[in-house]
């Protein structure tokens, strides 16, 4: 038998070089004559090859449960969540990254996202950034990212070598790794504590991951850090119940979560809302019969900051009564 090796997707048997694409490289047998169809056939098959990609998540859910779990416990320890990805999967890593402080309000410190190329890369997405093995080090290093913290690294093909490397210094540091990839059994997969594939459809246009590849990596991350809120007790009955309202629309939307938890008026929800510093949670402590914003807080934190057992505690157990029960 042959000895063999491979390189970024390609395998090589000794002098003769013979091409295995990996699924993220190939063609999607589908787009065949795809430039001399009609607008509405392209667009069609287009479509179509998204709602594929997306399916290809239903696939992956066990993983991302465990991945979600994984993360969830770093933050609860004290620890930091890192995102590490490069192209397109940056991209996908930075949009639910940056939503989480806002959305769930954990705090920004906490928080930490690397993107080959740093802030150079968002304005040219192409390059050797993705090449950088040692800059992914490097940005690890400089991040002081460290044992307790939790790193997700993603990339399509699975062989990026600035997600690879992030994964290695990170693993050398005694971090938890989540690794996403788009092909199975590559070698991003090979040092994480939890790997997640998305085996995605060959895309309609050869090699463009930021099509099917993307989306399912999108939603996978959504559905991660969504569960992973869930799981920090940062929703309630389907209301982000933490986040940080620090505009007028978010101002409103924290109005209207404590008065449809705590069934009352928005004034009244306003003026909880007021009292308690700008709390969601505290503020429905309050309507539920809180002495002070202190002592609502104090329910919480003795409660790791889930609202539902808080208000178990004050004798409101399911929410119903002059409560509601939303």
């Amino acid at each position: 038998m042959l000895d063999k090796w491979y390189f970024f997707g390609i395998n090589y048997r000794n002098e003769e070089r013979v091409v295995e694409l990996t699924r993220t490289e190939q063609r999607n047998d589908k787009a065949s004559g795809l430039d001399e169809r009609s607008p509405e056939d392209v667009l069609r098959l287009l479509h179509e090859a998204q709602i594929e990609a997306a399916a290809s998540v239903a696939r992956a859910t066990d993983s991302i449960a465990k991945a979600a779990h994984l993360a969830a416990e770093t933050l609860a320890s004290g620890g930091r969540l890192a995102y590490a990805a490069a192209g397109s999967s940056g991209l996908m890593a930075l949009a639910d990254a940056l939503e989480l402080p806002g959305t769930y309000g954990i705090a920004p410190d906490r928080i930490v996202i690397l993107i080959a190329g740093g802030v150079a890369s968002l304005s040219r997405l192409a390059g050797s950034y993705e090449d950088d093995a040692n800059q992914a080090a490097n940005d690890i290093a400089a991040a002081g990212l460290e044992r307790g913290d939790c790193l997700i690294a993603i990339s399509a093909s699975g062989t990026t070598p600035y997600a690879l490397a992030a994964i290695y210094e990170a693993k050398r540091r005694g971090l938890r790794i989540i690794a996403i990839a788009n092909n199975p059994g590559v070698p991003l997969f090979e040092k994480a504590d939890v790997a997640i594939t998305l085996e995605t459809p060959a895309e309609m246009v050869a090699g463009s991951t930021r099509m099917g590849a993307g989306t399912a990596q999108k939603i996978a991350l959504n559905l991660l850090s969504t569960l992973m809120a869930i799981h920090l007790g940062h929703v309630h009955d389907g209301y982000m119940v933490n986040l940080t309202a620090d505009n007028i629309k978010l101002r409103e939307r924290a109005a209207r979560i404590v008065a449809a938890i705590s069934a009352c008026d928005i004034s009244d929800a306003l003026r909880l809302l007021e009292a308690s510093g700008g709390s969601v949670k505290s503020a429905i402590l309050l309507a539920a019969g809180a002495a002070s914003a202190g002592q609502a807080s104090e329910i919480l934190e003795s409660n790791q900051q889930r609202l539902r057992p808080a208000l178990s505690e004050l004798g409101r157990k399911d929410l119903k009564g002059s409560f509601g029960s939303r």
